[in-house]
């Protein structure tokens, strides 16, 4: 008698490992997100575990934050330079289906206690939610989530403790740690944000539309399966 040794394929596939390098007031992470999430609703089945790393696009910031206008003007070399600048976001976001309140916008902040709140809301298991929280705040409310009482605000909405969360960003927790992070991902070649890494080895960069996650998704299933098949 021969031992059965058909694939049982009802059986869950691994899964795969995908680092997003990210900064929650970075408008191409969140068009890039969006493009990923609505591959992801796509493919439900995907194999994709997801965990969200700090980058600041603005390090040297005032923790305070400074003028939005003053920023970007001194950042593209003046009014025309900014909006030049910001021409294809807006085209790309709309195209996403997403409406920035750009004009809203009052504040460009320091965003290391965002990232602690990212960090913080990952130990319980709210890591997703957290950054769509953010994400919301910023670009379609406006708020300024540098601020720690909006930031108390919005960890509130998704479930978290504000007395808690409220004392953690009163003081310096995870804030070294957060910067090593950032320095390690810097050191690692990463200059610009969105990256996305998969299973620690494919570094995809940008923006990427929902059909290229498809077919990443689509490709990383079939090796899965023919991996399962040998064994």
């Amino acid at each position: 008698m021969t031992a059965d040794v058909t694939a049982d394929l009802t059986a869950p596939l691994p899964t795969v490992k995908l680092d997003i390098i990210s900064d929650p007031i970075c408008p191409w992470c969140y068009i890039g997100k969006t493009h990923l999430d609505k591959a992801l609703a796509e493919t439900p089945d995907h194999p994709f575990v997801i965990e969200w790393h700090p980058f600041q696009l603005n390090p040297d910031m005032p923790g305070e934050g400074m003028d939005r206008r003053a920023y970007l003007e001194a950042k593209f070399g003046g009014k025309e330079g900014a909006v030049r600048a910001y021409a294809p976001v807006v085209e790309h976001a709309e195209k996403a289906g997403l409406s920035i309140d750009f004009e809203g916008m009052q504040r460009t902040p320091n965003t290391i206690d965002a990232h602690r709140l990212i960090h913080w809301a990952g130990i319980e298991g709210k890591q997703g939610a957290m950054v769509d929280a953010l994400f919301d705040a910023y670009f379609t409310q406006a708020l300024d989530i540098g601020d720690p009482e909006v930031l108390v605000e919005i960890a509130a909405k998704i479930g978290m403790e504000a007395d808690v969360v409220r004392q953690l960003l009163s003081g310096m927790n995870d804030v070294e740690d957060i910067r090593n992070r950032d320095a390690h991902s810097r050191k690692m070649g990463v200059s610009s944000v969105p990256t996305f890494i998969i299973a620690n080895q494919h570094a995809v960069p940008g923006a990427q539309q929902p059909d290229m996650w498809k077919q990443v998704i689509e490709d990383i299933m079939a090796q899965l399966q023919s991996t399962e098949g040998e064994t």
